[in-house]
């Protein structure tokens, strides 16, 4: 199954990396890791989710996992090739395997995770056909970890 090519702007992009950040302030109102995520098919968003590791006891827990997991319940059935993940920062090994298994069409974020973010380990662990794009609203997603870690640190 070959995916389609997704188009969107840069004005779209950013549009949903807010919803994104959004979800990312969720987490920060819950002493979470502020990072969010949404998931969108057909212009509009059928799956979102934040951090949630802390209030869940759950190391899986992520924001992407809980937007791919509840956009995959709102189109009844695993595969999302059609869609675009939009994150806060760049997924984890974990995420980015996750994404891969559901063939999701394109995955766009804010910030670099130098530490832990995938691409650090392998650039290849997302599936073959799913776009990638960096760098959307980056100093805003930036600014929100600098924030939550500067102060965890006090």
């Amino acid at each position: 199954m070959n995916s389609p090519e997704i188009k969107i702007t840069l004005a779209e992009d950013e549009q949903f990396m807010r919803q994104a950040i959004n979800e990312a302030r969720l987490a920060l109102d819950k002493q979470e890791i502020p990072i969010g995520a949404v998931v969108v098919c057909g212009g509009r968003v059928i799956g979102r989710g934040h951090n949630l590791s802390e209030t869940l006891g759950d190391a899986t827990a992520h924001a992407e996992m809980q937007a791919l997991t509840a956009a995959a319940s709102s189109l009844g059935g695993k595969y999302l090739p059609e869609c675009t993940l939009y994150v806060t920062v760049e997924p984890c090994v974990m995420c980015a395997g996750a994404s891969a298994w559901c063939q999701i069409g394109r995955i766009v974020w804010g910030a670099d995770d130098p530490k832990r973010g995938s691409t650090r380990f392998t650039p290849s662990l997302f599936h073959p056909r799913t776009q990638i794009v960096r760098g959307v609203l980056a100093t805003e997603c930036e600014a929100m970890m600098t924030e939550f870690f500067k102060k965890l640190r006090r």
